[in-house]
């Protein structure tokens, strides 16, 4: 059962930054390191944070990190005793038996929500998929995950999203296919569910954040005009300038109170899709999007260094001077400031 205020604030929607993995440069865990990023998600006013998750790079399983990294993120969010709900998400991947034995440690630990991601399952039809859901909602509320197939996901229909929402304890969904189409196809799904006011939908497209959080859908389902709301995100893209996303996030939760659109969000949103482009590698079928994330915090001091566990997962030729580039065309975007105010309560001298 999901605690009542975090209930609240996951359908009232947030920013909840994917957590990245901590490294010394001979791949080790770096555990100060990984502690910083946990505070400094907190600091920067964050609604929640997702760990065990694609930016923590899957490879943690291999390596025995799993526990040890959803361990340490409770343990700084529980030692910082935060006066407002604060949504807690474990991912958890792999065959049903796998997902099953990551949902019941990420429960036992205190995790509020499994990220329930479906790559490198390609060979479960879509029933078998919808088996495994259940059997993992059994067990803790699911975050539903469509992840684009650039990155291991694959394509799923229509029906296989409606009867998704249909499994009760699902109770987000994770929009990440990178696909306009796909993503309205989701969308429709919800609204076509019986469920469809007990799911909240989160953009995972960091190809397209700032519309998504400003796009209301609307669908007629049997002669009703069913309306759904993107009401926040769940993105790695999320995982640096983190105060400025909060800040964007208030800035379109205003607009939408208000119903008067501020068409300087969408020169905005061009502009977040742009750095978007180079941190997550997307010239290189993103094969840098998990160091290029790193890079931007082992810039500002957070991370020791861009490392990844797999060597490689490395940044692309290119892509350090690109991020030169944004860091120069987009000041407004980055929260270097914030960062440097706060980087004696991560990293001890």
């Amino acid at each position: 059962m999901l605690n009542s205020a975090v209930h609240e604030k996951l359908q009232q929607g947030g920013v909840i930054p994917a957590h990245p993995l901590a490294l010394n440069e001979d791949k080790t865990l770096d555990e100060a390191g990984q502690r910083a990023l946990t505070r400094y998600y907190m600091q920067a006013g964050s609604d929640g944070i997702a760990v065990g998750v694609h930016t923590t790079q899957f490879e943690i399983r291999d390596h025995g990190l799993y526990e040890t990294v959803l361990r340490l993120a409770m343990e700084e969010v529980e030692r910082r005793d935060l006066s407002r709900p604060f949504i807690k998400v474990a991912g958890v991947c792999g065959p049903t038996e796998q997902a099953v034995e990551e949902a019941k440690l990420a429960n036992s630990i205190g995790y509020d929500l499994a990220l329930l991601s479906m790559g490198g399952l390609h060979h479960l039809s879509e029933e078998q998929l919808l088996e495994r859901t259940k059997a993992v909602a059994a067990i803790m509320p699911v975050f539903g995950f469509y992840l684009q197939p650039a990155v291991g996901g694959r394509v799923l229909s229509f029906d296989f999203w409606k009867a998704f929402a249909e499994i009760p304890n699902v109770l987000a969904i994770k929009l990440a296919p990178f696909n306009r189409y796909h993503t309205l196809e989701v969308a429709k799904a919800v609204c076509h569910s019986t469920r469809k006011d007990e799911i909240a939908l989160y953009t995972g497209n960091d190809d397209n954040i700032v519309v998504d959080l400003l796009t209301t859908f609307q669908f007629t389902v049997d002669g009703v005009l069913v309306e759904k709301e993107i009401v926040g995100g769940l993105l790695g893209h999320w995982a640096v300038w983190t105060k400025r996303a909060v800040e964007l996030f208030e800035q379109v939760k205003q607009v939408k109170r208000s119903g008067e659109m501020d068409l300087s969000l969408l020169t905005l949103a061009q502009e977040v899709t742009d750095t978007n482009a180079v941190l997550f590698d997307a010239a290189n079928q993103f094969k840098g999007c998990i160091a290029g994330i790193n890079e931007i915090l082992a810039r500002q001091g957070i991370l020791k260094g861009a490392w990844c566990l797999l060597d490689q997962e490395r940044l692309s030729p290119g892509q350090s001077a690109a991020i030169d580039r944004v860091y120069k065309e987009y000041p407004h975007l980055t929260d270097d400031d914030f960062v440097q105010k706060h980087i004696t309560e991560g990293r001890p001298n």
